[in-house]
């Protein structure tokens, strides 16, 4: 027999000094991001399910929890992802001509969590750029993306590019009927060559040896070189080349304790993403910490196709590899019913400092750093060192 407090798995409560851990990357995630431009935006947390699964938004059907509108009957979704929600918000409530730049930060509830150690109930962190469809938005939200890491002192991350455009560049013109495009995604992703041979045997042998080569073409900078050399230069291959090319350096010269690689096989989010994707990874995690990138469509089920860019990150994840936080200073001050005592202890809590009233017969504050304590000397209550 389970018992009755008892959470579900990978659902947990955030203990004292944790949440407070989370709680100030919050702020500085949003601070940061409100020193690039980003607005802040709140989307519900539930919504109708037609609403929440629009377009690109049915690939979480899977990953939505879903419960009945005691009001209204019909059935709600609990959000798996904001930024549908936020390409919605951008469509129809600011439906702005120009660029809208928001950002975001809430709870959002999976069915599953992404990993074995990963929670059910990430706190996401996004922004994202609507209205601009140029490399300049891209690179903006790659260094907001850098820029959010190194603030919570996570050092030296490693920049993952890919681009959505190469595959769709190389299969250009074979008939959708022949094309597995699911399958080959997948057998790419997973660097499976022999299960690639079998899906492309019907393909032309230029498109097959190209698929085939993308297998390996992931590493450092030369990747892209051999790309050039190796791969159908159509159109789409070739912007994407080029931009990948003007991110990178530019990341590099701006941010050189970043190491960026390429994989041009990651296809991850192939129905979502249209262009550049990217994925920042640390030494301390064990699955990216930011993923992020174009896509363009998807606002286009509301009516209102804009190119959108941006990355979104669980704060929760983030606190595992920000760097130590010290305890807060903290004044501790005896409890009593003293006016001059009360009057002190509100006169520097005004003054921003933290003020620990210990409750007769205890010893409080496991998360504070007691540096000073509030002490009466010749009849008035002053600060002494610890």
């Amino acid at each position: 027999m389970s018992s009755a407090w008892l959470l579900p798995e990978h659902i947990a409560d955030v203990l004292p000094s944790e949440a407070r851990r989370i709680e100030d990357l919050r702020r500085g995630l949003l601070d940061m991001a409100r020193g690039f431009g980003f607005e802040l935006v709140m989307p519900p947390l539930l919504e109708y399910i037609e609403s929440l699964l629009s377009g690109t938004g049915r690939e979480l059907d899977l990953q939505t929890f879903k419960l009945v509108d005691q009001l209204s009957g019909r059935t709600m979704g609990l959000r798996a992802d904001t930024t549908p929600q936020v390409a919605r918000i951008d469509a129809h409530l600011l439906n702005r001509q120009g660029v809208a730049r928001l950002c975001y930060c809430g709870p959002v509830l999976r069915t599953r969590p992404a990993d074995l150690h990963a929670t059910r109930e990430p706190l996401q962190f996004g922004a994202e750029i609507y209205g601009h469809a140029g490399l300049e938005a891209d690179l903006e939200v790659i260094e907001l993306a850098l820029d959010s890491l190194a603030s919570a002192g996570v050092d030296a991350p490693v920049l993952d590019l890919a681009d959505a455009r190469i595959v769709r560049g190389v299969l250009a013109g074979v008939p959708a009927s022949e094309l597995p495009l699911a399958d080959i995604v997948a057998a790419l992703a997973s660097k499976d060559a022999s299960a690639l041979e079998l899906l492309c045997a019907n393909l032309p042998d230029d498109r097959r040896r190209a698929l085939t080569s993308l297998l390996s073409l992931y590493g450092s900078a030369e990747v892209l070189e051999t790309a050039r050399r190796e791969l159908p230069q159509t159109a789409l291959v070739a912007r994407a080349l080029d931009d990948l090319t003007w991110l990178a350096g530019h990341v590099q010269r701006t941010h050189p304790d970043v190491s960026v690689g390429f994989d041009l096989a990651d296809m991850g989010g192939y129905a979502y993403y249209s262009g550049m994707r990217f994925a920042l990874y640390h030494r301390r995690a064990s699955d990216a910490l930011v993923r992020g990138g174009r896509y363009d469509e998807v606002g286009a089920v509301f009516g209102r196709t804009r190119p959108a860019v941006g990355f979104s990150l669980d704060v929760k994840a983030l606190a595992e590899c920000a760097r130590p936080w010290p305890l807060r200073a903290a004044v501790r001050a005896p409890w009593g019913e003293d006016a001059g005592l009360r009057r002190a202890v509100r006169q520097l809590r005004e003054q921003g400092e933290t003020i620990v009233c210990v409750l007769p017969g205890h010893d409080e504050g496991q998360e504070f750093e007691f540096d000073r304590e509030l002490v009466l000397v010749d009849g008035r209550w002053v600060l002494r060192a610890l």
